[in-house]
């Protein structure tokens, strides 16, 4: 198996690709609103590849596609029957792309959308968290990631289950519209409860795009003292729109519909060059698990890469405007064609 984690994090930055739910609605094999990882029986070649694409641009680790695979999820669109096949599925198909490409191979459970701070809510939560991490560690992935959490105290449960398997955990909340978790701390405040309860890496994902992430990472990097992570939403969001449910206009012109979100969102998407100005800002903060959520391409997983002194193979096609036949500068150009160019 591949290089441990904390080994890659000592060495320099890990770079995690995620946001398989959009790329794969996008790609037509995944309904959203439901948001249910069935692709992963009906298609797997289609998930393989998409592993394979994130590998090729530059990602460290191959992601298990099983967020959303938990019980109650299933159990909302009737599928719960296929639940732990669904599961040995994904982990089976992110194992084998691991290994071709000797990347870190990840296990995956997430939100659960019915916590709350009672004692049946926790027990019930915990045991979706015990068959899922059951699962991966049947797979034998290298850690196992537990994300996108707005309470920490359900962090926290995933984390003491993830520990309790024997896994280095990458734990990560997420930010809304306000500053602070549903159970009302600071984020910093919330990483740190997360960094003093064992998880080896903390921070952020989804909800926020880089602007509006960056403040609150300061924030986490300042209150912990380990590795810190970061994975925002390939959008802009900004102060008074912060994340990217909340998104509303684009260009000063409101967009059909009640909300962007999700299946509206693409005025608002970053391009690749956004993203690497983000990577080489979120690094020099001293962030060094660096990625991106929902909306993220490969395109941009690329930038990401080479923004932190990488040369993945898909960097073999990096953009060269120097040979386009009107934009470009090379010598064996035919010079009409430059001078039509200023035509364009």
């Amino acid at each position: 198996m591949s290089e441990a984690l904390l080994e890659r994090l000592d060495k320099g930055p890990v770079i995690c690709a995620e946001g398989y739910l959009f790329e794969l609605e996008r790609r037509g094999y995944l309904q959203a609103g439901a948001f249910v990882p069935e692709v992963v029986l009906d298609h797997p070649e289609v998930v393989a590849q998409l592993h394979r694409d994130f590998v090729h641009a530059g990602s460290d680790v191959v992601e298990a596609f099983t967020y959303y695979a938990h019980r109650e999820k299933m159990r909302i669109v009737g599928k719960e029957h296929l639940l732990e096949e669904l599961n040995r599925r994904a982990l089976a198909i992110a194992k084998e792309v691991a290994v071709e490409s000797d990347t870190l191979f990840a296990g995956d459970i997430c939100n659960t959308n019915v916590y709350t701070d009672d004692a049946e809510s926790k027990k019930t939560v915990r045991a979706m968290f015990e068959e899922q991490v059951g699962w991966a560690s049947d797979a034998g992935v290298d850690f196992i990631i537990a994300e996108t959490f707005s309470h920490v105290d359900e962090a926290l449960l995933a984390l003491e289950v993830i520990k309790e398997a024997g896994y280095p955990a990458v734990v990560t909340m997420i930010a809304h519209q306000a500053d602070t978790t549903r159970d009302g701390l600071r984020f910093g405040e919330a990483c740190k409860r997360l960094e003093d309860a064992g998880a080896d890496v903390v921070g952020l994902n989804c909800g926020r795009g880089p602007e509006t992430l960056l403040p609150l990472l300061r924030e986490v990097r300042e209150a912990v003292s380990g590795h810190v992570a970061a994975l925002p939403v390939p959008y802009r969001t900004h102060a008074d729109q912060p994340s990217f449910q909340s998104l509303q206009e684009a260009n000063g012109k409101e967009l059909p519909g009640e909300r962007p979100f999700p299946t509206a969102l693409d005025p608002f998407t970053c391009n690749r060059y956004e993203i690497a100005e983000f990577a080489k800002d979120a690094y020099e903060l001293g962030v060094n698990y660096i990625g991106l959520c929902c909306g993220a391409a490969p395109h941009h997983v690329r930038s990401l890469a080479e923004a932190l002194g990488r040369t993945p193979p898909g960097s073999r096609y990096s953009p060269d405007m120097s040979k386009h036949a009107y934009f470009g500068t090379d010598k064996t150009l035919k010079a009409e064609n430059q001078e039509f160019a200023q035509e364009l």
